[in-house]
């Protein structure tokens, strides 16, 4: 499809909330936005979907061309994104789908829309069918206490690090189930894949896409702010910054093995995300324990204009990345 026909159909669906004519008229559509994978720029478009359960499925058929569309490169870079179904708007990663899931999926799909079909046997490639996981966190409590009102900036810095030691706790999980899932293999049929796969990949890498932000946004806009209404904290910040970095570099080395998911090796996987746990844990519960006494008293969301007890630099900024980042990327 062109631009100019999709934005028309993204057009119409947002002016009508879900509710298009014309090809799509009676079929489930929604709009995905994706970060762009070389430009990091935002990307929407439309496409048509499938529910099987609880899951909601697309599929990069790009009619059938040889290559997989551009949404589907964007995705693997930044597996969080954006969907708009209906009236509602959320936050989801991208997961696509492999082995006999992928293949299991593909046909729920054709079931459904059985033109998928035709652009399958039209192209060589095989085409990805991506589950579309709500992002939008539970906050557990699992972690201590958590509000499940968010008024102050102290509540949602609780509530993001909540977000963040659920989402490393979730990609541990993974790690450890697929560990075992080999190890158990015996007899007949293939065991699982030597590498990572794409739904550990997919999990990791918008959990440290995530902390990056978070990181990113304090040591930009927070500590900055934090320090000149209590500069009897300064230390305490300075140690924070300094576990930022340490914790930077054990994401580059997350990242770096996920860069290369069939042939990285899972124990060394392991390895770094006990390392990745270990770190984070000790550093979140020091930045809770000095800095939520100064944020009790910020509003968040913040006021528009800042109301006189918002310490400047605590608004988000007009610059915040693209929406596909999630609600635990926040940057006050």
């Amino acid at each position: 499809m062109s631009q100019s026909f999709n934005q028309s159909v993204i057009e119409e669906f947002r002016a009508n909330g879900g509710k298009v004519g014309g090809p799509f008229e009676g079929s489930d559509l929604l709009l995905l936005t994706t970060t762009g994978a070389t430009s990091g720029k935002p990307h929407t478009v439309p496409l048509g979907c499938v529910r099987d359960g609880g899951l909601l499925l697309i599929v990069g058929s790009n009619a059938g061309a040889p290559r997989h569309p551009d949404w589907y490169r964007n995705l693997l870079a930044h597996p969080q994104v954006q969907v708009e179904m209906g009236t509602e708007t959320y936050e989801a990663i991208a997961v696509p789908a492999e082995g006999e899931r992928r293949d299991r999926l593909f046909a729920q799909v054709v079931r459904v829309a059985p033109g998928y079909a035709e652009y399958q046997a039209g192209t060589a490639r095989t085409l990805p069918v991506v589950v579309l996981e709500p992002a939008e966190p539970e906050y557990e409590e699992a972690d201590g206490q958590n509000p499940r009102t968010v008024a102050s900036l102290a509540d949602k810095l609780v509530q993001v690090h909540t977000w963040l030691r659920a989402q490393l706790r979730h990609v541990r999980e993974e790690a450890e189930a697929h560990l075992a899932a080999r190890a158990a293999h015996q007899g007949p049929g293939e065991p699982p894949a030597p590498g990572l796969g794409l739904q550990i990949r997919q999990h990791c890498l918008a959990f440290c896409q995530s902390l990056e932000f978070h990181h990113t946004g304090e040591d930009a806009h927070i500590f900055p702010a934090v320090a000149r209404y209590h500069p009897e904290l300064r230390p305490a910040l300075d140690r924070l910054q300094d576990e930022h970095r340490t914790i930077a570099r054990i994401q580059n080395d997350l990242l770096g093995l996920l860069a290369d998911i069939g042939n990285a090796d899972p124990e060394r996987f392991r390895t770094e995300l006990a390392r990745m746990s270990e770190e984070l844990g000790a550093h979140l519960a020091y930045e809770e324990e000095q800095l939520i006494p100064a944020l009790a008293d910020v509003p968040w969301p913040p006021p528009t204009p800042p109301g006189p007890s918002a310490p400047s630099g605590l608004s988000a900024p007009s610059e915040q990345p693209a929406p596909t980042e999630p609600s635990a990327g926040y940057v006050p």
